[in-house]
């Protein structure tokens, strides 16, 4: 999947029904996936296709959380929720740590910070 891929806009998490953000592969053995921050899940994409059920996410731990943060504000990987769409995406929360908060999703108020 390109990072520049319209559909990336429109998928969402089928648990929370928020953006998700896509992971490029880090290394040779890894896979392309998309990342829910909010709830720390991790859905694969097989083939080019995302698998977005429920029972395809796996719950990521709380150290590869903090990673996959990392890789997301330093540019690593991007989502529905870079711009334009009235989506928000991974931003200074204003606490002065390395936690971006995540952004709302332009149907209401801007949805809490990842807790740290």
């Amino acid at each position: 999947m390109n990072p520049d891929d319209p559909l990336l806009r429109i998928l969402a998490c089928p648990l929370d029904k928020g953006p998700l953000h896509l992971l490029a592969p880090d290394g040779p053995a890894a896979r392309e996936a998309l990342y829910n921050p909010r709830l720390h899940r991790r859905y694969p994409i097989v083939d080019g296709i995302p698998q977005l059920l429920p029972s395809s996410g796996e719950q990521v731990s709380d150290d590869e959380h903090e990673e996959l943060l990392k890789r997301l504000a330093g540019g690593g990987g991007t989502g529905g929720a870079t711009g334009g769409d009235g989506r928000g995406g991974i931003g200074d929360n204003g606490r002065g740590d390395d936690h971006g908060g995540v952004g709302g999703d332009g149907r209401g108020p801007q949805a809490p910070g990842v807790a740290p």
